[in-house]
Formats: structure tokens, C-alpha cells, sequence
């Protein structure tokens, strides 16, 4: 991964995990041929929440996005993945870290990748009515 001027949390309270993986596909791109930032940060938010869903142990909505730093364009036909940790739980609340790495479409090598962007978002755990709920923790 390409150092960078970022900040990381200096803590996690989970190892980080592969979340989501997908291509970026032509749909995706803008008229320079980059993928758009707002169709990263959507597959950055669900990477998360795949965390903060299981974390809360039922369903999440994001409340806030900390931070979200673009770091590398993303072209057609790179492969993203995005590897989350969980970096702490409040009462309610799951804060999530999130990297997200491009495999280059030259390269054949998945292992391969460079550093696009990372983010930091909060979840927070919703009852059946959409209200903030308790988190539980055993």
C-alpha cells in the first residue's frame, strides 16, 4: 500500500476483514473515464455496515462518514475490495475503518493492489421501528 498523509485509528477493536469486493464497470465512470467518488463511497458504506450489522447483532443506518479520503483514481474494470475493523462500540453506535484497494485490471495479480481510498464511518443499531437501539454485548 502506498504511504499516505492519513491518519489511521491508532486502535481497533477487531481484525480486519475482507467486506466487499467488487468490479468497477463502465457505468460507474466519469467523462475522464475514472469511477465516480460517490459510487466508492457507496461501496465503502456497505463494506462497513457488514461489520456494524453483525457487531449490533440486526440493522444499522450510517450516521455519519468521520472522515473519507480519496486516495488513487479507480479505473474501468478494477477489481475493489474493501477491508473493514471495527473501531469501537458505544451504546448504540459502531464506528467502522475502512480500506479500499484496487487490483489494477493490467495486473493479474489479486494480491496486487493499491490503496484508493479509507474512511471512517458510524453506524448506529435501529429497533423495528427505526428508532436507536441498545447494543448488547456479551
Amino acid at each position: 500500500m502506498p504511504d499516505t498523509d492519513t491518519d489511521s485509528p491508532a486502535a481497533f477493536i477487531g481484525p480486519r476483514e475482507l467486506t466487499y469486493r467488487v468490479v468497477a464497470m463502465p457505468a460507474d465512470t466519469n467523462a475522464a473515464g475514472d469511477i465516480f467518488g460517490g459510487w466508492l463511497m457507496s461501496q465503502i458504506d456497505i463494506a462497513g455496515s457488514v461489520l456494524a450489522v453483525r457487531e449490533a447483532r440486526g440493522r444499522v443506518a450510517t450516521v455519519a462518514v468521520k472522515e473519507l479520503r480519496f486516495i488513487a483514481p479507480i479505473k474501468v474494470g478494477d477489481l475493489v475490495s474493501c477491508y473493514s475493523q471495527i473501531v469501537s462500540v458505544g451504546n448504540s453506535s459502531v464506528t467502522v475503518h475502512i480500506e479500499a484497494e484496487a487490483s489494477r485490471q493490467r495486473s493479474h495479480d489479486i494480491e496486487d493492489q493499491d490503496l484508493v481510498a479509507n474512511a471512517t464511518l458510524v453506524y448506529v443499531a435501529l429497533d423495528e421501528q427505526g428508532r436507536p437501539r441498545a447494543i448488547h454485548r456479551d
